[in-house]
Formats: C-alpha cells, sequence, structure tokens
C-alpha cells in the first residue's frame, strides 16, 4: 500500500513532470511546514497505479443544482432544483440580507458504495452565498464499489463564494473521490474549508486499507490559478512518514482565492496566530493554510481564529460562524 499527493501552481508553462521531486511542494516552496503537507505522499507518485476496477454503481445517484442572484442589496436563492437524497431546505439570513446561508442536506447521512452525489452552484454577479453542511460527512467502508462526491461552483463577477464544509471522515476501507471545481469570474473571491478525518478514531478504528482520492482545482478569468490531486490510500507508510501526516489523523486545509495581495494576508496570519499550528504560503491570486493534528476539534478551532482574520479582508465582513456548527 502506498500514497500520493502532489500540487502544482496553475500556469507554469516549464513546470516538470508529474514524476519530478519539486512538483508537489512548486505551490508551496516558501513555507516548509506547508510544503511538507503539501509533499504529503509526494515521495509515491511515480509508483505504479493500482489496476482500475470499474464496478456498477450500487448506491444513491443525487443531483442538486442552486442558483444566486443580487436583487438590491440582497442576495436571493433564486434557482433549486434537485434530483435523489441532496438538497436545501431553505435560505438563511444569520447576518443580514447580503449573504445568504445555505445547508446541504444528504438525507442518508452519510455516503455509501457506489453513491453519486453532484452539486452545482452558480453565483451570479455581486451576489454572496456561504454553503456548509449540517454535521460531519461520513464515507462508508466499501467492498468494492466506489463513492463520489463533486462540487462545482461557479462565481460571477464581484461575487463571493464561502464553501465551509464540516469535517469529512473516512471509515476504514472506504473507496471514494471527491472533486471541488470553482470558477471564477474576474473580482470574484472564494474561501473554502477542508478537514478530512482518517479512520473513526473515537471508537479506536485506524485508517488502515481503502484508498480516497481527492482533487481540487480553481480558475479565474479562465485561467488556471491552482491545481491539486491525490490519493490517501490506507495503511500507507507515508501517512505516518516526517513528510507525510506525521502519525497525525487529521489534516486541514483552507484556500482563499481572487484577493490582490495573498503575501499580506499571510503575513498578518503568521503575526496573529499562535506558531507552529497552522502553515501558511502565498501565491498569485491564492493563500493556502494547511494544518496536521489529533481530531476535528482542533482544526475547527483554529479555522476559526483564521477566519476571523480573512473574512475583513476577502468579504469586507466580520466572521459569522453558521449557527448549524453550533448544534
Amino acid at each position: 500500500m502506498h500514497a500520493d499527493y502532489s500540487a502544482e501552481r496553475a500556469g507554469a508553462a516549464s513546470a516538470p513532470g508529474p514524476c519530478a521531486p519539486d512538483l508537489a511542494v512548486a505551490a508551496c516552496a516558501s513555507d516548509s511546514a506547508v510544503a511538507a503537507a503539501t509533499q504529503t505522499f509526494a515521495a509515491a507518485a511515480c509508483a505504479p497505479a493500482a489496476p482500475a476496477v470499474v464496478l456498477p454503481a450500487q448506491g444513491w445517484s443525487a443531483r442538486l443544482e442552486l442558483g444566486y442572484q443580487r436583487r438590491d442589496a440582497r442576495t436571493v436563492l433564486s434557482h433549486r432544483l434537485h434530483t435523489g437524497p441532496l438538497r436545501v431546505q431553505k435560505a438563511l439570513y444569520p447576518e443580514g440580507d447580503a449573504v445568504c446561508h445555505t445547508i446541504l442536506l444528504h438525507p442518508p447521512a452519510g455516503i455509501a458504495a457506489g453513491d453519486v452525489l453532484a452539486v452545482s452552484v452558480d453565483i451570479g454577479p455581486q451576489a454572496h452565498a456561504l454553503l456548509t453542511t449540517p454535521g460531519a460527512t461520513k464515507w462508508y467502508r466499501s467492498e468494492g464499489a466506489r463513492a463520489r462526491q463533486s462540487l462545482e461552483l461557479r462565481v460571477g463577477r464581484d461575487a463571493a463564494a464561502e464553501w465551509l464544509p464540516q469535517e469529512t471522515i473516512l471509515f476504514d476501507g472506504v473507496i471514494g473521490r471527491q472533486d471541488l471545481h470553482v470558477d471564477l469570474a474576474p473580482g470574484a473571491r472564494f474561501l473554502g474549508f477542508e478537514c478530512l478525518c482518517l479512520g473513526r478514531r473515537a471508537a479506536g478504528e485506524r485508517y488502515t486499507q481503502g484508498q480516497f482520492r481527492v482533487g481540487s482545482r480553481i480558475d479565474q478569468g479562465g485561467l488556471p490559478l491552482w491545481r491539486e490531486w491525490g490519493t490517501l490510500r490506507g495503511g500507507a507508510d507515508s501517512l505516518g512518514g516526517p513528510t507525510g501526516f506525521a502519525g497525525h489523523p487529521v489534516c486541514a486545509t483552507v484556500i482563499a482565492a481572487g484577493m490582490p495581495d495573498a503575501p499580506a494576508l499571510v503575513h498578518a496570519l503568521r503575526a496573529q496566530l499562535p506558531p507552529g499550528e497552522w502553515a501558511f504560503t502565498a501565491l498569485p491570486g491564492v493563500m493556502l493554510g494547511r494544518w496536521l493534528g489529533p481530531g476535528g476539534e482542533a482544526a475547527r478551532t483554529g479555522f476559526i481564529a483564521i477566519w476571523r482574520v480573512l473574512r475583513p479582508t476577502l468579504f469586507g465582513l466580520p466572521a459569522s460562524i453558521p449557527r448549524i456548527w453550533n448544534t
């Protein structure tokens, strides 16, 4: 069993191929801790891939479409369409009309073998939508069928998107894939948070088998800003190594895109947060933060501290914690 993980700052025409050892840290070379977190599985990135096994879907197939528009001073949820067990109940406005909070509901409460979930979100010009989940997303053990979840966000000119799901828990033996694609128009901004938990540690479970592929890409104005992809293989030696997760069961990531001065933002975060807890780096138009640690609660606490710094800069608003996070 092995693991591989690669990250690349998009747009570098002379970038080395996917087997070059420096490719995995090209996005994070300015900060050794982020580089280590991003290089988690770089050592095995060129190992022979396991044979692909294509099995028929055995689970739920669900799709959710959401559309937001700015009407006067209010962001409205103007379009919603769902098939299968994916939906939203209503638009929420805990911080006033300008920002529409939306909770994505998946009634089965977990993603099982063969499930295929797709969410497509359009945020119109000058609108602002915050999307979250009612609880942790659980990816269950599979006997062979792959589950998949994809999220596509299209963010209009001068609009804002915040994708802030609660924890993602990978059960031992999971076989899954998770994809995020953010397409930003000129002037649009994006803030995302992800917290990956390997195994159910509270139940004594470890992530010893399975494979989970994660991918994210961010474009703006038709140009690539960010690309990252990787496969977490259960039981891989690199998960416990110093260039991987260093034995930690949780990896959290925060990414902000569309800001004009990412280096200044990184400097502010490093100055205001305790040293050594999070690592940050800046790229053209993108700020990345990474954390490794023992549990999801600590990751969330750290993210909230970061959010209190990021949100006023990105959106001109104070952090407003979704009420569902407190239930």
